[in-house]
């Protein structure tokens, strides 16, 4: 029986170690960073804030933004915050294939998201709003664009993880869904920051 007990330990998954606040190390960590991530964006929006009105000859923001198509392309990456939930759930349950079949679908939602964004980038560009154009110009892309890279990355994280719970679904661990939930949810929530502060309040 001793020999049984021995062979289960070493074919259990690994539990992480908690810290003193309940937390695991590794979930823990990762609310640091978002921590971290949000003295990042909050100079962003700051600095966007403060040169949104600083247009110089360029076009202003009232006559490039495209406020039904954000509004979409928005609801889109909402809606992403809705399937990361499902696909922790599924795991959470011991139900890998449901759960990859939603992290599939979160990426895809937020790859969405990213096309979008690259479309109206594309299309500022050429109603004569660069990088360079003015100090609103370079604000906005270094904003947007920093939270696109947010996205990005997170649809490599949700792919990857889709792809070694198919090849080997034991070495996916509910915890390790649940902590790239939290940051998926984190650039859904900064989003709807910026979304409100850069395209509803006017200049």
């Amino acid at each position: 029986m001793t020999d049984l007990a021995a062979g289960l330990d070493r074919h259990r998954a690994p539990q992480s170690p908690h810290t003193s606040t309940g937390l695991s190390h590794n979930k823990l960590g990762m609310w640091l960073f978002l921590g971290s991530e949000c003295l990042l964006f909050g100079g962003l929006i700051s600095t966007y804030m403060l040169y949104r009105g600083r247009v110089g000859t360029g076009p202003s923001p009232e006559q490039v933004y495209d406020i039904p198509f954000t509004s979409v392309s928005s609801f889109v990456l909402l809606t992403s915050s809705l399937t990361m939930v499902l696909a922790v759930a599924a795991f959470g349950r011991g139900d890998p294939h449901r759960g990859r079949l939603w992290l599939v679908t979160t990426a895809l939602l937020g790859a969405t998201f990213v096309g979008g964004q690259f479309y109206e980038f594309t299309a500022f560009y050429h109603e004569g709003l660069g990088f360079t154009t003015s100090l609103f110009g370079s604000s906005f892309f270094t904003l947007t664009g920093f939270h696109g890279a947010h996205v990005t990355v997170g649809i490599i994280m949700l792919m990857s993880t889709a792809l070694i719970s198919a090849r080997s679904p034991d070495k996916v661990s509910p915890e390790g869904v649940e902590i790239i939930g939290l940051y998926w949810h984190f650039v859904d929530i900064v989003w709807i920051v910026i979304f409100t502060l850069v395209y509803l309040i006017p200049t």
